[in-house]
This record gives C-alpha cells, sequence and structure tokens, in this order.
C-alpha cells in the first residue's frame, strides 16, 4: 500500500513539474515573437508621394522622414506650394504607418490581437488620416461646410484681467506677509 500512496503523489508532482515547464517553453516562444515584431516594426518604411507628384517622402517606423526627393519642377512653385507638397507627402507617408506596422505585428505576434490593436491604434492617434485639401471635397449642400469637416471650435474663454498688486504701504495689512514676526 506504501507504493500506491506515493504514487499519485509523485504523479501529480511531475504533472504540475511538466506543465510549469510547458508555462516556460511557451513564455520563451512569445519572447521569441515579440523580438521578432520589434526588429521587423524596425525594419519598417513607408514612401509617399504628394498630389502633384513634385515631393517624395519615406519615414521610418516612428513617423521620422529618412528621405526626401523633390523634383526639379519646384524651380517653377512658389515657397508654400513646395512646402504643402512635402507636408502631404509626409502626412500621407505616417498615415500609412499604422497599416503597414499591423501587417508586420499580425505576421509575428498575430495570436495576440489586442496588443497588436493597442499598438496599431496608438499610431492611428499620432498619425491620422490627413485632411482633405480645399476644392478636394464637394460640399453636401453646394454652401457651407464640408460634411465631412468639422466645426470649428469655439475660442477659448477670455482670460480674467490681472489684479494690480496691492500697495506695500497698505494700513490693514491685506496682501502683505502671511506670517509677522515681533
Amino acid at each position: 500500500m506504501g507504493n500506491r500512496m506515493s504514487d499519485p503523489i509523485s504523479g501529480k508532482a511531475e504533472n504540475a513539474e511538466a506543465r510549469v515547464d510547458q508555462l516556460v517553453a511557451e513564455a520563451k516562444r512569445k519572447a521569441q515573437r515579440y523580438r521578432a515584431m520589434q526588429q521587423a516594426v524596425e525594419q519598417v518604411s513607408v514612401s509617399a508621394v504628394s498630389k502633384d507628384g513634385t515631393a517624395t517622402i519615406t519615414v521610418d517606423s516612428a513617423g521620422n522622414v529618412t528621405d526626401l526627393r523633390i523634383t526639379d519642377r519646384v524651380r517653377e512653385m512658389s515657397g508654400d506650394q513646395v512646402a504643402k507638397a512635402v507636408l502631404s507627402a509626409l502626412r500621407t507617408a505616417q498615415a500609412k504607418l499604422p497599416d503597414r506596422l499591423g501587417e508586420v505585428m499580425a505576421d509575428t505576434i498575430g495570436d495576440d490581437p489586442q496588443t497588436r490593436d493597442t499598438i496599431v491604434g496608438s499610431y492611428r492617434a499620432k498619425f491620422p488620416e490627413p485632411e482633405p485639401e480645399p476644392g478636394e471635397t464637394v460640399p453636401a449642400s453646394g454652401i457651407g461646410r464640408l460634411a465631412d469637416e468639422p466645426e470649428a471650435a469655439p475660442p477659448p474663454p477670455p482670460r480674467p484681467p490681472r489684479r494690480p498688486a496691492p500697495p506695500d504701504d497698505d494700513d490693514e495689512g491685506f496682501g502683505g506677509p502671511v506670517m509677522i514676526r515681533e
């Protein structure tokens, strides 16, 4: 009978040990996938061309410009037009990042959609789709604001006027030091 009692106990211990080994192996595999994801994300770059074709911008996974190419057509453009073309291409490239990063993350940590969605969502908040250029969208009613254009934000409330500092020779002691030493 002594053997029968020790077998179930040792069996439970072996099962627990096997389960711990399984959890450790699973954690190591997950860590490897996350390292692979991080390396893949660091390699991501996205390019975009301005609508008029004069500027091409490439951004890295953080949205930083890594390459800027401008055609010779800019010689015939104003500085304002060149700036708009560059910024348009930049915003378009940055707005492509969330989708590209989502693809990379799906390939590496596809079994963790919550993490992927959280990271991609933060990129979408940081790099939203660029606003349409004036004249690109047709007004819904022909007059007034564009249908998808948000209403103008109300102006900030006016600041209260500053009160002048009380004179130093105030007889009543208001506005003077809080503690008086005698």
